[in-house]
């Protein structure tokens, strides 16, 4: 059974606040926030980074900087320094199904007016996640189409990267998600990115799985099937914790079986690698003693790579593994792991 074969973290944008636990935040997976606290930093806003090396938006309201805020509040400066490693970075804006539109327009906009790009996770697709962690979707293709068309409406003409169904023909290829939905999931997927790519400033990529789950020769048709050449390249290793230099190893190799198509990395916890312990069906899940990778950039180690990005949010749970909260919700003991365990 592969690693990636899990939840992703759902984080539904429209209820940032619904999500927070910024009461009795010292508590947490993995014995994030106890022990002492750690020395006080210097307590400078959340800003954006610069544009050269990192063009796309810091949501100076996310979870991680209302978190820096909390613990600013309560004189905890060291806490407050540590999330500010995950509060200063861009990260993934996770789509919900209810006001597409809304939050697409309210992401592109907020970017746009910063000079940057919003970076987008849409994840909504019928059967999601197998019925695992972050099971649901839409109800139907036709209500799927109607989402993108959301999504499309509230994007317009502003600039965005979009990150196109975390594991969708990744579980198709793995037998998780059943034959009788292959044929629709590729159409939705075929048509969602004409729909997108069809907006002036829209770059899509199609998730692809990542370096631990298989071998490019398993995906590399269905994401043809998928449409990938139609799109401007691929994912890997979204939400998971596999290294860069392995990324960037399967990357290629893919690459060189869909047309030399460009892809971008998901480096938001792979610091660490991935994680060897537990049970090998949910070692991507919650997985103790992880650290944030690199942090995002267009600078990359190689022409391939578009870019290193942190689709996945540090310090939001993949799911209700190993102490967690629900999929997407935030964690602030493990966010405190991910930092502390961060030397860069």
């Amino acid at each position: 059974m592969y690693d990636s074969r899990g939840a992703r973290a759902a984080a539904r944008a429209g209820a940032l606040g619904a999500a927070l636990l910024l009461a009795g935040c010292s508590s947490g997976g993995g014995g994030g926030g106890g022990g002492d606290e750690p020395a006080a930093g210097p307590r400078a806003a959340i800003t954006q980074q610069p544009k050269e090396a990192d063009p796309f938006w810091v949501n100076p309201d996310s979870n991680a900087a209302r978190q820096v805020k909390a613990y600013a509040k309560a004189g905890k400066d060291g806490y407050a320094e540590q999330i500010r490693k995950i509060a200063a970075q861009p990260t993934g804006e996770w789509i919900g199904p209810e006001n597409p539109e809304q939050e697409a327009r309210g992401f592109t906009e907020a970017a746009q007016k910063s000079g940057r790009t919003a970076l987008l996770v849409l994840y909504d697709i019928p059967h999601r996640d197998c019925g695992q962690y972050s099971q649901g979707g839409a109800a139907d293709g036709d209500a799927y189409r109607a989402w993108i068309d959301g999504v499309a409406h509230g994007i317009q003409d502003r600039p965005a990267t979009v990150v196109l169904e975390p594991d969708a023909v990744l579980h198709l290829v793995d037998g998780c998600t059943p034959a009788r939905f292959a044929e629709e999931r590729y159409d939705l997927l075929r048509g969602a990115i004409t729909k997108l790519k069809s907006l002036k400033n829209t770059k899509v990529y199609l998730d692809a799985g990542n370096a631990g789950w298989g071998h490019p020769d398993q995906i590399y048709q269905p994401l043809q099937e998928a449409g990938v050449t139609e799109a401007d390249g691929f994912a890997v290793n979204v939400s998971n914790f596999y290294s860069t230099q392995d990324s960037i190893a399967y990357g290629k190799q893919l690459s060189a079986k869909v047309g030399g198509k460009h892809f971008v990395i998901d480096t938001s916890r792979n610091g660490n690698g991935p994680y060897a312990g537990g049970s090998p069906d949910e070692r991507w899940c919650n997985p103790p003693g992880r650290a944030l990778g690199e942090t995002p950039t267009t600078k990359t180690a190689d022409p391939l790579v578009d870019a290193y990005l942190w689709v996945k949010r540090p310090g939001e749970s993949d799911g209700t593994c190993k102490g967690g909260p629900q999929a997407g919700n935030w964690w602030p003991g493990y966010a405190l792991d991910l930092a502390r365990a961060t030397t860069s």
